[in-house]
């Protein structure tokens, strides 16, 4: 990675510089993140965000070379939070590698006139002033200046999210020890503590022990004291470490070097379980699990597009604010949100969903879950009655059943859920997804919306309305959602910003009737407190400035392209096996299974050919008239979905003719 001039004990001492001049951690970070570039035959560049006068008072310099590409560590600024932009680069000289590195070993060694020392502080001025013109300038032992032309391309990098690549992690609190007994001396009792802490696995391999310095002002022993013991324990192979680097628990410890693998055997008794008393909201709750981390494939459903995600303007935006950050940002908000993120979703929703509400109306929360957890506590009490959609999300049953509702699910036609007097009588709260069912994917008609608010009017239930993605619409007039055709303020309207950023980013909002704002706020004040502010400081800057916008309009024709495909694929290859349902938008549609295909085993036998479908029985309290799939199009491009296709069409043919053979064993 480095040219010749700088290799072997060259590279070692411009590496070491770095560690020597107060700022450590940020050398750790450096040498670590240089073994990383040095693996993928990359070149780096750090540069600070503000210039400096000496580059030995702050941080290192030097040059390094690979093949076409080479940069240079410049600056490292002593803030451990800042955001720096690393920037790969082109060929440079090799005489310009060549002679800011005998600069750097001539300022070392003390041997720089002053003429030089001042040249060299007004060229990395220079250096910093023009770092985005394309133009540095380095400076040779004998005064001369030599020009490199750089083309750069700019990529940001947190430094505390890369910090994770480093081997060793050190400890920033106070080491808590038990209590020394009267008896044993002090150097005996802090080694005793010590091998006691990394034996219980209190304090891992690779970890960094407080200094000794700390440890004698913490605990009022002499200096020597801990030396003693810190000694004892790296005769021991307890620790290892060096003077000015720190001392670390060692990586292998010498009990397990003693210990004797056995081959597996019973285990030691088990113990009686415990039987705790919990309250009847812990024993009705059933685990509702999140997303799993792995690869995208097709034809995985209620994701978006992560890798078009654009994170690098996404990384610009939360620097600038968090440079920006006031400390009235730093103590928090109101329950109810951060007030020019509540501005920002009011004008969002009253513009592009027809959503009627003020500001004050706004409750920026985690997402649509607390959205029902909140349903559940403010209006429902144990034993009232709840209706949903069936098939639905089960999300909502299990919050529902959790807090003791008696959950009632309602059937589905073409136009949505049905309005059924008798089914529904008595129910305190109706839960909707009219926008984009959840799972069908049907939209509910204008003439079943209006049915519906007749119904809760009459009745006087409350509908909680969940628009979590209806966002993206591809076809067909748009349809106000369902809150904005409310007049008597029946309706609360939910939806999350997880389905159209990222799911990770755990931001929300629910839309509450103006007679109900003083409920939710003080129920958000004692359970959530608030969403965190900064992030919401950050969604509200990428809201106002354009960038949201902009975003949805890109991924509406991304996704309307992506739909396009999958529709073309499956008219083609699985026609006869399973028809799509009417797509007029969200992030994933429903196919029906023709020929008495079970909908479980077709899942299991796409799973085999590294397809991913879902089955709307999962979905469903009741058998299902009719077995069908749920399929994903947002999260994979066009090659992905015409692979996925070919393989579910190969899947479910093979899964027909076992059917049709009629042996009885319908497995795979």
């Amino acid at each position: 990675m480095i040219a010749d001039e700088i290799r072997n004990e060259r590279r070692r001492l411009s590496l070491a510089g770095i560690c020597g001049n107060e700022v450590n951690a940020i050398g750790r970070f450096v040498k670590a993140f240089a073994r990383l570039v040095d693996r993928f035959g990359l070149a780096f560049h750090l540069r600070a965000e503000r210039p400096f006068d000496d580059v030995t008072d702050d941080g290192a310099g030097m040059t390094v070379r690979r093949r076409r590409l080479a940069g240079s560590v410049v600056h490292l600024d002593h803030s451990c939070f800042q955001v720096f932009p690393i920037q790969l680069r082109q060929r440079v000289r090799q005489r310009d590698a060549r002679s800011f590195f005998r600069l750097r070993v001539l300022r070392r060694a003390g041997t720089l006139s002053p003429c030089q020392r001042t040249s060299h502080r007004s060229t990395q001025n220079h250096r910093d002033a023009h770092a985005h013109s394309g133009s540095i300038h380095d400076l040779d032992p004998h005064g001369l200046t030599l020009r490199a032309q750089w083309i750069t391309d700019k990529i940001h990098l947190w430094y505390m999210l890369c910090t994770i690549i480093m081997v060793k992690r050190a400890t920033f609190f106070d080491l808590v020890l038990p209590l020394r007994d009267s008896g044993v001396s002090a150097n005996r009792w802090l080694y005793g503590a010590l091998r006691a802490e990394i034996l219980d696995g209190r304090l891992h391999p690779g970890t960094r022990l407080p200094a000794t310095r700390d440890l004698a002002r913490q605990y009022q022993l002499a200096r020597g004291t801990i030396v003693n013991a810190f000694e004892q324990l790296k005769s021991e192979g307890y620790v290892d470490g060096s003077v000015g680097s720190g001392t670390y628990v060692s990586k292998i410890l010498p009990d397990e070097l003693l210990h004797v693998p056995r081959e597996d055997g019973p285990g030691p008794p088990a113990q009686r379980k415990r039987r705790r008393k919990v309250s009847d909201y812990a024993r009705r709750g059933r685990l509702f699990p999140n997303l799993e981390v792995r690869p995208s494939r097709a034809f995985r459903a209620n994701i978006p597009a992560l890798d078009l995600f654009p994170t690098t303007l996404w990384a610009k935006v939360a620097a600038r604010r968090l440079r920006r950050v006031s400390t009235n940002l730093l103590l928090g908000c109101g329950p109810m949100g951060y007030p020019p993120l509540r501005q920002a979703v009011a004008s969002y929703l009253s513009t592009s969903r027809g959503v009627k509400c003020v500001p004050e109306q706004v409750a920026i929360i985690s997402g649509v879950q607390e959205a029902l957890d909140l349903a559940v506590r403010l209006f429902l009490n144990p034993g009232d009655r709840v209706c949903m959609e069936n098939p639905g999300y089960p999300g909502a049953a299990i919050a529902f059943e959790a807090g003791g509702a008696r959950v009632s699910f309602i059937r589905l036609d073409d136009e949505g859920m049905q309005v059924q007097d008798a089914s529904m009588r008595g129910a305190r709260l109706v839960y909707v997804t009219p926008g984009h069912q959840f799972p069908v994917g049907v939209t509910m008609s204008l003439a079943r919306r209006l049915r519906l608010l007749e119904w809760a009017g009459k009745s006087g239930a409350l509908i909680l309305e969940d628009d979590y993605d209806s966002e993206y619409r591809y076809s067909g007039r748009p349809v106000p959602a369902l809150q904005g055709l409310d007049r008597h303020g029946l309706v609360l309207f939910t939806g999350s910003f997880s389905k159209v950023l990222f799911p990770s980013l755990r931001l929300g909002y629910l839309v509450v009737p103006s007679d109900l704002v003083d409920y939710v706020s003080a129920t958000l004040s004692v359970t959530s407190r608030h969403a965190p502010l900064l992030e919401q400081a950050v969604l509200c800057d990428f809201i106002t400035e354009g960038h949201f916008g902009r975003h949805l309009r890109r991924m509406r024709k991304v996704y309307a392209e992506r739909l396009s495909v999958f529709l073309e694929c499956a008219e083609q290859s699985l026609a006869g096996l399973l028809e799509i349902s009417g797509v007029e938008a969200g992030l994933q549609t429903a196919g029906w299974l023709s020929g008495g295909i079970d909908s479980e085993l077709a899942a299991a036998a796409a799973a085999k050919r590294d397809v991913e479908v879902t089955p709307l029985s999962r979905y469903s309290r009741r058998r299902m008239a009719r077995e069908g799939l749920q399929l994903g199009f947002a999260a994979v491009d066009a090659k992905e979905i015409q692979r996925g296709v070919r393989e579910l069409a190969i899947a479910l043919e093979n899964q027909l003719r076992i059917f049709h053979r009629g042996t009885g064993q319908r497995s795979f």
